[in-house]
């Protein structure tokens, strides 16, 4: 019988360090709410290496009133923090996407056609868009920008569907996104409680229903990585790495 106890938690050990490719972080320095030097950058970069990351993609935000990041600007960061690992000699791959908030600028730029930034990109592969809506309120263009962007070529990916407060109490609004074709990112720390008791559940709920198809550390500093660490040794968080997750078909 302790035998078997000692293998699951090999086993256990083992899945959870099966997660290769992180798709959701701000470690991208100066650009945002995230990193704010580049020693910070190194620093998360390392921690990351050390979970057992093999690749990064930074998601810095993009949004009206606040980050009016572009593409040129996070893609000339990018290559910044792609040199100081070079010369850190960290063992990691560092790529670059953005985090969209739904606001009317983002649903003209989906209009204009204009470049965004997207991960998993390459011949033959999906193009991900990864947006973020309000956290208090429904949003009104909800169902247009969703349209606009599978119009343009791009599959949404809905970022921590688990944290908009008033989604917690309507399942279904979840439930009907995810079969018009949203695919969504769960945030590993919702699965320690990190953001509230109702995000931790409606967490697990999504994972139990299967809706669940990126998982991300959504990584801004130190303490988030503290936390992930723990996270990772969730039951939940085991569960979800039984999904057809998609973080490693990144690695590609």
């Amino acid at each position: 019988m302790l035998s078997f106890f000692r293998k699951k938690k090999k086993n256990d050990e083992a899945r959870s360090t099966a997660l290769k490719v992180d798709m959701h972080s701000h470690i991208l320095p100066g650009l945002d709410d995230g990193a704010e030097t580049m020693e910070q950058s190194l620093e998360l970069i390392r921690s990351f290496r050390d979970l057992g990351y093999h690749k990064l993609i930074a998601t810095p935000h993009i949004m009206g009133d606040f980050y009016r990041n572009t593409p040129q600007s996070v893609l000339a960061r990018l290559e910044e923090v792609k040199e100081a690992v070079r010369k850190a000699n960290i063992d990691v791959q560092i790529e670059a996407a953005a985090e969209y908030y739904l606001d009317e600028w983002f649903v003209e730029m989906l209009k204009s056609d204009e470049p965004l930034l997207s991960f998993g990109n390459g011949p033959g592969h999906t193009r991900y868009l990864l947006f973020e809506i309000s956290y208090i309120n429904p949003a009104p263009q909800l169902a247009e920008a969703i349209f606009l962007m599978r119009s343009a070529g791009y599959r949404p990916v809905l970022a921590h569907p688990e944290r908009y407060l008033y989604l917690v109490n309507d399942f279904g609004k979840l439930k009907e996104m995810y079969e018009n074709g949203v695919l969504f990112q769960l945030n590993i720390n919702s699965l320690a409680g990190y953001y509230s008791k109702a995000s931790q559940q409606l967490a697990e709920k999504l994972i139990e229903q299967r809706m669940v198809n990126f998982l991300g550390s959504d990584c801004h500093a130190m303490r988030h990585l503290d936390v992930l660490a723990s996270a990772r040794k969730q039951k939940n968080f085991t569960k979800a790495l039984h999904l057809d997750l998609l973080n490693n078909s990144l690695s590609i």
